[in-house]
């Protein structure tokens, strides 16, 4: 009688537990995915042209000038808009929130309070479905994974306003900031700015996505270092296409040629997608339930249990 093969001795030890990725991946697939950005700077930077450059897609209304003498249109409320984009099976569900630019102002004394407390309601609209005693399956989730800073390419530094939003964004969410518009500076005019911006997001001690967790692995790790390195990321927006070598691109055309939005050489808008969609997309949704979230959901029950114990105190008793 023959001895089975290391094969067939597997074959037949083989329970099937190693199936579940599938499992799990059929009923992901099925459910969808939710991911919210929203879009944080003056006006004029070109906020509603990225975001619709980044998903291929005209998610939301560009205020931007269709001709050169033409007054820069405002966005005057902060606007959620939502879409549902499938790719290659994939469903996701985006939700785009457009902010006014804020330190349009003469006066810009807490500018910054209508853009996080917009953050904050959607962390305490999820708190209360969490806490309902007959709560639905799955929660729509409103809470925002992502912050879009745009800096101004001005070549000189941040603004003081913009130091003190970006330190208060980072507080309630994942802020990723970009420099708009960046084919207005040289190359060498690029990279300073971008080496001023990071020396004063480290002197001013503003935290920024991504964050290393215990969970990363080496090469995780080196990544991040990496994007962070990169940041913050110089881009060009564009939701016209241009023709290169016969060939349309997105891209903006000026009177010394045309910047092809998808060029590594030309801007990093190649490097930002691919940190937003195909590398970090599932990291921000998780970060943001789990450190953000976590935050202000702590909070908030420590608040409700100390005002409880308030209330159950006899009358005249003192804390």
């Amino acid at each position: 009688m023959s001895q089975p093969t290391a094969e067939e001795i597997r074959a037949a030890s083989y329970v099937g537990f190693d199936s579940i990725t599938r499992q799990i991946e059929k009923k992901l697939l099925k459910r969808g995915f939710q991911f919210n950005v929203i879009v944080v700077g003056q006006t004029g930077l070109g906020k509603s042209t990225l975001i619709n450059t980044i998903f291929a897609s005209h998610l939301i209304d560009s205020k931007g000038r269709l001709e050169a003498d033409e007054p820069v249109r405002q966005t005057t409320d902060i606007h959620p808009v939502s879409h549902v984009i499938s790719e290659n099976g994939v469903k996701l569900r985006l939700n785009i929130v457009d902010t006014p630019g804020y330190g349009d102002q003469i006066n810009n004394e807490n500018c910054w309070d209508p853009i996080v407390k917009y953050i904050k309601d959607q962390h305490s609209a999820y708190l209360r479905k969490e806490l309902t005693a007959m709560r639905d399956k799955y929660i729509v989730d409103t809470r925002i994974h992502c912050a879009l800073f745009f800096i101004n390419p001005t070549g000189h530094s941040l603004r003081p306003i913009d130091i003190i939003v970006m330190k208060k964004l980072s507080e309630v969410v994942n802020v990723v900031p970009v420099i708009a518009k960046s084919d207005s500076l040289t190359p060498e005019e690029r990279d300073n700015f971008k080496s001023k911006i990071r020396a004063e997001l480290v002197y001013h001690n503003i935290r920024l996505y991504p964050f290393d967790t215990d969970e990363f692995d080496e090469d995780e790790l080196k990544h991040n270092d990496s994007i962070r390195s990169m940041i913050p990321f110089a881009v060009v927006g564009s939701e016209r296409n241009v023709i290169i070598d016969g060939k349309p691109v997105r891209g903006r055309k000026n009177r010394w040629g045309v910047v092809n939005v998808e060029d590594e050489r030309h801007c990093e808008f190649v490097y930002l997608r691919d940190f937003l969609l195909r590398t970090h997309l599932q990291d921000l949704i998780e970060t943001t339930a789990q450190i953000h979230y976590e935050a202000f959901r702590s909070k908030q029950l420590l608040a409700l249990k100390e005002a409880s114990s308030a209330g159950a105190r006899p009358a005249g008793s003192t804390a």
